[in-house]
């Protein structure tokens, strides 16, 4: 990648209680803001060795001890990226997984220092950033967030504040950038009833971030120019676009037809739908 110009970020998850035992020491309960149930699956490896969905079991609670360890889980696992060649490191706080849950009111009640307030919700985050950062330094640091995200059972009872606080306290570093999912995105699916406070949300977050701003959800060649023409954000990040066309950048320059994904191969299974998509001849 380095020797083709490119820069590579890698992407840290913690996806706390959406998990199973089976992947767990001692097949212990995922970890969780608070022991809630909850709503969808994940994929597991049945008895025969299987990709399968399989039933997320009700979390623990994290306790503050154990708050504090993956505060240095995820310091040890930046220092480890950037060692082994990376250029920086994005903290996946959004979609569901742990820091999200946290940030969520739906699935934080907690009443400690980490639960109730804006504030305290968004401690865990800014706990880890402030590590991540000191470690191998904000320039080469990125925060991901989902604002009034819903996928695996997310809702916050004032996005526009808590995202707000969130959007306004991560100025306080000079990250390399602050990466934003669309908010009509449900994990990978696109909700097409319109809610004005979608796009209030990331016009109110494009004006507070005074850094540079990434959106994902939804975009094609055309719409992400006219983001971009707009000053809706700085740059355009593509998923699964890029998981069906392997030479992405030279199909979106030349507008060329894009091969079409296939969702089924998505999370598992063998090489087809990962390796076998067609290059531009």
């Amino acid at each position: 990648m380095h020797a083709e110009g490119g820069r590579i970020f890698l992407q840290l998850w913690h996806v706390g209680r959406v998990s199973h035992p089976s992947f767990q020491p001692g097949g212990a309960l995922p970890v969780a803001p608070s022991a809630l149930p909850v709503p969808g699956k994940t994929f597991i490896v049945d008895a025969d060795g299987s990709g399968v969905w399989g039933e997320i079991p009700t979390p623990q609670a994290l306790t503050a001890e154990g708050i504090a360890a993956i505060v240095q889980d995820y310091r040890h696992a930046a220092r480890n990226a950037i060692d082994a060649g990376m250029d920086g490191v994005e903290i996946h706080a959004g979609n569901g997984y742990l820091l999200d849950q946290f940030i969520n009111s739906e699935s934080n009640h907690r009443t400690d220092a980490y639960g109730g307030s804006i504030e305290n919700r968004a401690r865990f985050l800014l706990e880890v950033v402030d590590a991540v950062a000191a470690e191998v330094g904000a320039e080469r640091v990125g925060v991901r967030l989902t604002p009034m995200g819903r996928f695996m059972g997310m809702g916050d009872a004032t996005p526009e504040a808590t995202f707000g606080y969130i959007t306004l306290r991560l100025n306080d570093w000079s990250l390399a950038y602050l990466h934003l999912v669309e908010p009509s995105m449900v994990g990978t699916v696109k909700d097409e009833a319109a809610d004005p406070r979608w796009d209030r949300m990331i016009l109110s977050m494009r004006a507070a971030y005074r850094g540079v701003l990434m959106l994902a959800g939804g975009y094609d060649g055309g719409s992400a120019e006219n983001a971009i023409a707009d000053g809706r954000a700085d740059i355009i990040a593509f998923g699964r676009p890029f998981i069906a066309n392997p030479d992405l950048p030279h199909r979106l320059r030349t507008r060329a037809t894009l091969n079409t994904p296939d969702p089924a191969s998505f999370f598992g299974g063998t090489a087809t739908g990962y390796t076998d998509y067609p290059a531009l001849a």
